[in-house]
């Protein structure tokens, strides 16, 4: 993607981030003297007047909010193709999601993550905002005088209380998000409450209480995991305060996230003295995203590179090393390639987080997760591949899973063939939790077996999976696992 010289009155420095709707870039305000984020709606949904409006509307309830610990809208414009736009505040130490890649938090610091969070969701509840999506990537960091302090960020599916209590849209990240959410009912302020305890479980215990891959598994939770261990002990008063805050009967949860922050507050205090916050309580990170120097007033210098991923850093113990790429066009590019974790199956979704699947972790040797050109396509779309290698599709040892979006509004009547491989077994045409699908099962092929499966996610959009495994059984799960987020 071309960095753009301006958006609007904005000069660009580089790209922060993208998802499936929006692009954010760091730009600098130059009337105001001022690094700013500039959130603009992508190209493919531009003509689409339904998330047109929820763009705009997002920023329009971030205006209606006055918190340090909800991210400010300054401004709003469209550019000259039509695009709006909204101008925010720019978040220089990145996300939580950003922290945790590198290392975990003390029980103090994930409290006072808690606690500044907890301040923000009270701000929309009190403006009858709900967030509806509380997770890592959406609480942000920035320095004000010296100090780290935590913002909540992204109301793209937030929604107005008195518009939840009569229609709910099905959305948000399954492993965060309320039972009640996954099933569609009536929502308010507890479904934003039950987001807050996962995060709460995540920071404390080091891993989430869920890894639903889907929001239909969210909509039925089993009882999470035990929230302590011996490698991370939580005191038994905190873990009864995240399992009631996590109850799939809302009517059982916390009455409000203040309720539910000062029980948490309570449990953990008095900290054990070497776990107590120093100041600052969180340390500034100087190679998360930084604003550079002031664009100078002949406006000739390139753009900023893009700022290192915490991913190329030293998690504590541990050594991950990857190398990122660019979309080439015409296929798959931006592979990552890094040694197996000490998980047996890890989670991993494409940059865009349309596109979500579980492995076994020897397979997470080679991601790309960039996107890609469908054949005959003129644009690109989001994709995920994920192997024991670069080649896994070719070699005959290789196990890996490809997922893709391609534009189709009906399901293929011939999935890709496998010379290699034996006789196929009959298509099977049922339904998944993103929609009608089509499967074959190659089961006697070089290394094992091959699955082609294609699902209509939309009137208008398939998405496209192959798997490539040894047995039956971690193709199946890797299978129950895919997920596409945004399209029911």
């Amino acid at each position: 993607m071309s960095v753009p010289a301006r958006l609007g009155r904005y000069v660009v420095r580089r790209r922060i981030g993208s998802g499936a709707f929006a692009t954010v870039w760091l730009a600098f305000d130059e009337q105001l003297d001022s690094p700013v984020a500039v959130k603009v709606l992508a190209e493919n949904w531009s003509e689409d007047d339904h998330v047109r409006r929820r763009f705009l509307e997002e920023g329009r309830m971030l205006r209606k909010v006055e918190s340090p610990h909800v991210v400010t809208v300054y401004d709003a414009g469209e550019l000259d193709d039509g695009r709006p736009y909204l101008v925010m505040t720019y978040a220089d130490q990145g996300t939580l999601a950003d922290r945790l890649e590198v290392d975990g938090l003390t029980a103090a610091q994930a409290l006072e993550v808690i606690r500044q969070v907890g301040l923000g969701l009270q701000a929309l509840h009190t403006r009858s905002i709900l967030h509806r999506d509380v997770k890592p990537a959406n609480v942000l960091f920035r320095t004000v005088d010296g100090r780290v302090r935590a913002m909540v960020a992204d109301l793209g599916l937030g929604k107005s209380l008195d518009v939840s209590s009569r229609l709910s849209v099905i959305a948000g990240t399954p492993s965060y998000v309320a039972p009640e959410q996954a099933q569609g009912e009536p929502l308010d302020a507890r479904a934003d409450q039950y987001s807050l305890a996962a995060l709460t479980y995540l920071l404390l215990a080091g891993r989430p209480p869920y890894q639903h891959a889907s929001l239909a598994a969210a909509a039925e939770p089993d009882q999470p995991p035990p929230l302590s261990s011996t490698e991370r002990p939580v005191p038994t008063a905190a873990e009864a305060v995240v399992v009631r805050g996590l109850a799939v009967d809302r009517e059982q949860r916390w009455p409000d996230v203040a309720s539910y922050v000062e029980a948490l507050t309570s449990a953990l205090t008095p900290l054990p003295p070497d776990d107590r916050p120093a100041e600052p309580w969180l340390p500034v990170d100087p190679d998360l995203t930084q604003p550079g120097a002031r664009p100078s007033l002949a406006g000739t210098e390139e753009p900023l590179p893009d700022p290192p991923s915490p991913r190329h850093r030293l998690r504590r113990g541990a050594a991950v090393g990857l190398a990122v790429a660019a979309i080439a066009g015409g296929g798959l590019a931006g592979w990552l390639v890094a040694g197996a974790g000490g998980d047996d199956w890890t989670e991993v979704q494409d940059d865009t987080g349309s596109l979500g699947v579980s492995v076994p972790a020897d397979w997470d040797r080679a991601v790309a997760a960039d996107g890609w050109r469908p054949p005959e396509a003129e644009r690109d779309y989001p994709a995920l591949s994920v192997g024991t290698s670069r080649d896994w599709t070719e070699d005959p040892d290789g196990h890996g899973v490809f997922l893709g979006l391609l534009a189709g509004s009906d399901l293929p009547e011939q999935v890709p063939q496998h010379p290699e491989c034996g006789e196929p077994g009959d298509p099977v045409t049922d339904s998944s939790d993103d929609g009608p699908a089509i499967t074959v099962v190659y089961p006697d092929c070089p290394g094992g077996i091959v699955v082609e499966r294609a699902v209509q996610v939309t009137d208008d959009q398939l998405l496209w999976v192959q798997v490539r495994s040894s047995d039956t059984a971690t193709a199946n799960r890797v299978l129950d696992s895919v997920a596409a987020y945004g399209f029911r």
